[in-house]
């Protein structure tokens, strides 16, 4: 069997009244990958919002933290690149299954090929107030100020604001692909396209699914192109992307493997 690498984003779960629904498909896609799966690369916001507590672990989630474990049992290796909504997981899936986290975007060698990975939050600096709110909540003083409030407090907190966040975004339609030089994330692509040789970059955040071929001028990529995909996300969408070990890297829809 073919072994592959699966991608996925932007479950956030926890958010909305399906949430319970969206947690169970999306179980049942990773049931479906099971077999041929070599790693398994998430791509950040799968929870609407997490922060670990030293002794408390959030309510819920129950069957895919299982699911995961599972996976991990198996010996599939997981690679978890945290979001906007979950840059506050710390260790939580390290230690309790070996997950290798990740703060920021990393280029990753699979199958000989070079993949820029990462969520895509706050790149291409686009949006300044935005680029001052992550440096405040990746503040490591500010997460140690946040984690002395209760729970109680601070998911009530949290979840106002990310709805609050999630219905500004849809008043400014970005749920759909603004052109290369209002992309954020296909700008800082090809910022490290100049700089070094990319055969993929794999990103979520934008609740996008989308293939693109990408190419720059001059530097490292100059008359190469990169296939720049966006895995989309479990919202609106049931997509993620999938390379092929001798293969390529294709965007897919999980609905039948999902229901």
């Amino acid at each position: 069997m073919e072994e592959k690498v699966y991608f996925v984003s932007d479950s956030h779960l926890g958010s909305g009244a399906d949430s319970r629904d969206r947690e169970r498909q999306l179980c049942r896609w990773l049931d479906s990958i099971k077999d041929d799966c070599k790693m398994l690369v998430l791509l950040g916001d799968i929870f609407d919002f997490w922060f670990t507590y030293r002794y408390t672990v959030p309510r819920g989630h129950t069957r895919l933290l299982g699911k995961l474990a599972e996976l991990a049992d198996r010996g599939v290796e997981l690679h978890f690149f945290i979001g906007n909504h979950d840059m506050w997981l710390f260790d939580y899936l390290e230690q309790e299954m070996g997950a290798v986290m990740h703060d920021d975007p990393e280029v990753m060698v699979i199958d000989g090929k070079r993949f820029l990975i990462g969520h895509g939050d706050g790149q291409g600096h686009l949006d300044r107030h935005y680029d001052l709110l992550r440096r405040v909540f990746r503040s490591r003083l500010n997460q140690r100020l946040f984690a002395l409030l209760p729970p109680s407090w601070t998911f009530p907190i949290a979840n106002r604001w990310s709805e609050s966040n999630k219905r500004r975004h849809a008043r400014e339609d970005t749920l759909h692909y603004l052109g290369d030089e209002r992309e954020g994330i296909v700008r800082y692509c090809k910022e490290r396209m100049a700089q070094e040789h990319l055969d993929y970059c794999v990103f979520g955040h934008r609740h996008t699914p989308l293939v693109r071929e990408l190419k720059v001028d001059g530097g490292a990529a100059a008359n190469q192109s990169t296939v720049y995909v966006n895995t989309g996300d479990w919202l609106f969408n049931r997509n993620y992307a999938v390379y092929t070990f001798g293969g390529t890297l294709e965007l897919r829809d999980a609905l039948p493997a999902a229901r």
